[in-house]
């Protein structure tokens, strides 16, 4: 291995190293305002809960996107998202696919939540009304 062999991989680790000590990787199990934790599924599956990052995507994409073309409910947990749906190429996989944005392979990378969350919008009004009270807010009720 050349000089600049070892240099070349010594600043690409240095770069690493700093990268992940100043915080710029989101840390696995941390839901932001507003993502939208699903566990229809992955408590039963033993897998974590999927974290969705709905503001990242929202600055993306205008809303029927994702709520009118590719059918998402506007109610967290209304959809019945599995992964054999999204290999298939609904939901999440109309886009994770590997050419649009990564592919499913890393499952790590959507099921960071902390094992035993509920599907909620993290952060939400009605989540906080739920947790606080013990019982579904009003419109939920009817």
């Amino acid at each position: 291995m050349t000089s600049n062999q070892r240099n070349s991989r010594f600043g690409v680790g240095l770069l690493l190293g700093i990268i992940l000590a100043l915080g710029f990787l989101p840390p696995a199990g941390k839901a932001e305002y507003g993502d939208v934790l699903i566990n229809n599924y992955s408590d039963a599956a033993g897998m974590r809960p999927v974290v969705f990052p709905h503001w990242f995507h929202r600055i993306r994409f205008r809303c029927k996107v994702c709520h009118a073309d590719l059918g998402f409910k506007m109610q967290a947990g209304g959809n019945q998202i599995n992964m054999l749906k999204i290999i298939d190429g609904e939901y999440c996989g109309a886009c994770h696919n590997g050419e649009v944005a990564w592919s499913i392979e890393n499952c790590d990378i959507c099921h960071t939540g902390k094992p035993g969350m509920a599907t909620q919008v993290h952060m939400s009004t009605t989540s906080k009304l739920t947790t606080v009270t013990g019982r579904k807010p009003k419109e939920e009720q009817q």
